[in-house]
């Protein structure tokens, strides 16, 4: 959540940004901070005007009686019964407001940084890069022009493509346990092996530890990472011991982290994790959910990490960088933009997406999104390194990055790689396959 310091030292930055994410109420909700929080603060003055008060009587009382006045003593002691409870009541006020408080900041969203653009959704982030022109000159799948192509007659979706090989069985999924929950079967299943691999190891050599938490966490740490409550109806609840289902790695790793104060040295942190990932999707409909497009279940390999502020910008342009280089190991037709405002994430300060293109269905899937959030989720968490020259605690900044989600890859893989004879696999993954076509 935002600092109760950004809000009051930049108030007028706070709602610019607010505004830029197209948050309704913008200044109305940060008034409502300022207001509570100066409430609280009156109360804490207050509060500590009294003790004061009372521990000054009570030392008077001791000398009263020593010197037999203990009328005198007697009186000053009903006066501090009444400072106890005057006490009692301000600190329930203060209470009271924190409570208010705290429930207010977390239903704001981060601000973006300056860069980010203005815009209201999809259709209004920025293309900053694409590796198009690279494959009309390398060749490596097929006849390119502005957008991708194999050169083939009526290429086929990876829906059909994995019936045709039995890769991916949905309808079995939907019997199992409903739509969203495919079955990968044979080579299918080994691709997908496969691919986790590929990614972690690709991450162990970017200098990430590997992570196997849970897939299953407590709603502490749903809030901590800002899953909770804006997400809340896109989790899986599991009410009787109120556990969630993990929407990503990131919310259990970056937990790992939640009421810690760690050494300068340590940072930056690094850490990769492979998690299965749960989303209800609710709303979700039409060409959007077909095939992989979609899922309610599916795998993911997660980079995370835990940065000083003054180097975090610099990490976000490492993980970019790892990102973009997967895609390129495994030949695809990849694009990076910069989201704007309205469709930035509610925790996080600025975020680039990397989508693929589906030949199939001729449009462009995202893959990964990778995002710093400043000291948004450490604020939550109350992540903190201990800073090595004022000896002070301060918050860290938290970043992460999908590298990469595994069903929209493997959609991409099937429809971009398709031939006359079968599926080719990229070198990069033979080795992992231990296959280099599905035929």
């Amino acid at each position: 959540m935002l600092t109760l310091k950004l809000i009051t030292e930049q108030t007028e930055h706070v709602v610019r940004g607010l505004e830029k994410k197209h948050f309704n109420g913008a200044r109305e909700a940060i008034e409502n901070v300022l207001t509570i929080d100066k409430r609280r603060r009156e109360a804490q003055q207050q509060l500590d005007k009294t003790k004061q008060e009372a521990k000054q009587m009570a030392a008077k009382i001791g000398q009263l009686m020593k010197q037999g006045m203990r009328e005198e003593a007697v009186k000053i002691k009903a006066e501090v019964a009444a400072f106890k409870q005057k006490d009692k009541e301000l600190q329930e006020l203060m209470d009271h407001a924190e409570e208010e408080l705290t429930t207010l900041l977390c239903q704001i969203p981060n601000i973006p940084y300056d860069e980010v653009p203005e815009g209201f959704g999809a259709e209004d982030n920025h293309v900053v890069k694409s590796n198009l022109k690279e494959c009309a000159e390398n060749d490596t799948v097929g006849n390119w022009d502005v957008n991708p192509s194999l050169g083939i007659e009526n290429p086929l979706p990876h829906w059909e493509l994995a019936k045709k090989y039995n890769l991916i069985d949905f309808d079995l999924g939907v019997k199992i346990t409903g739509a969203g929950f495919p079955v990968y079967i044979g080579k299918g299943a080994r691709l997908q092996r496969a691919l986790i691999n590929f990614f972690l190891d690709e991450a162990r050599a970017s200098g990430y530890t590997e992570i196997m938490p849970p897939a299953v966490v407590n709603a502490a740490s749903g809030y901590g990472t800002g899953q909770l409550p804006d997400k809340e109806g896109q989790m899986y609840h599991c009410e009787v011991d109120d556990f969630y289902l993990i929407p990503t790695a990131e919310v259990p790793v970056t937990n790992i982290y939640r009421d810690v104060i760690l050494d300068e040295a340590q940072l930056p942190i690094k850490n990769c994790a492979y998690t299965e990932c749960f989303r209800r999707e609710a709303g979700s409909y039409g060409k959007d959910v077909r095939g992989l497009n979609r899922l309610h279940e599916f795998s993911k390999i997660e980079i995370v990490r835990i940065d000083k502020p003054e180097h975090s910008k610099e990490s976000h342009k490492e993980m970019l960088e790892h990102v973009e280089g997967l895609l390129k190991k495994l030949e695809l037709p990849y694009r990076i933009l910069l989201l704007c405002g309205g469709d930035q994430s509610f925790t996080s300060a600025i975020c680039y997406d990397f989508e693929v293109y589906s030949e199939a269905q001729g449009r462009w899937l995202e893959v990964s999104s990778v995002s710093n959030f400043d000291t948004y989720q450490a604020n939550r968490l109350k992540c903190r390194y201990r800073n090595q020259e004022t000896k002070k605690p301060e918050l860290c900044h938290t970043l992460n990055g999908s590298a990469l989600a595994l069903p929209r890859i493997v959609a991409a893989l099937l429809e971009n790689n398709q031939t006359p004879e079968g599926i080719r696999i990229p070198k990069a993954l033979q080795p992992y396959t231990g296959f280099d076509m599905i035929d």
